[in-house]
């Protein structure tokens, strides 16, 4: 029963070795550990602030991405608004040149169509002229042979001439 009950001298001793290792632990141990844990305690606060921060930085950084990329498409768009703008100019701007360009040719071949009608009628009335000239020659010639038929015909074209 000795081991259930402790002793009075067992207890003493007890108490003055807990004191001095106590004593020991608090002059030595005690400041260092509670420094490092006050120290961990710290460096744990500032991991979570930085990590706090953080995370409040990324979503920051998330929303400028978005209006950034919202921005981007935005520009996408108007650069291909204008991009389909301009083409649609450049197709009307070569459209309207090719109408004038064509109009300007058929214009052109009219006037040379024209000009070669002006020039083949005057040469068929500068034929049908000589041909009417030699027609006109060898029945004179024909009928003239006699004097007497020269002579009526010359008063013939006197008397078709009216003096003023």
């Amino acid at each position: 029963m000795e081991l259930v009950t402790p002793n009075v001298g067992t207890i003493f001793w007890m108490v003055i070795i807990f004191g001095v290792v106590a004593f020991v632990l608090g002059k030595f141990a005690w400041k260092p550990i509670l420094n490092a844990l006050n120290e961990r305690e710290k460096n744990i606060d500032n991991a979570l602030q930085a990590a706090e921060q953080a995370k409040k930085e990324m979503k920051t950084l998330k929303a400028d991405n978005e209006k950034i990329m919202a921005e981007a498409k935005k520009d996408k768009e108007k650069i291909l608004h204008e991009a389909l703008e301009l083409k649609d100019k450049i197709i009307a701007e070569a459209k309207q040149k090719a109408d004038a360009n064509a109009e300007i040719s058929i214009q052109h071949a009219k006037n040379q169509i024209q000009n070669e009608k002006a020039k083949a009628i005057n040469e068929m009335k500068q034929q049908v002229t000589e041909l009417s000239l030699m027609i006109a020659e060898k029945v004179i010639r024909k009928e003239l042979d006699d004097e007497g038929k020269q002579q009526e015909m010359i008063k013939k074209l006197m008397d078709g001439i009216k003096l003023n």
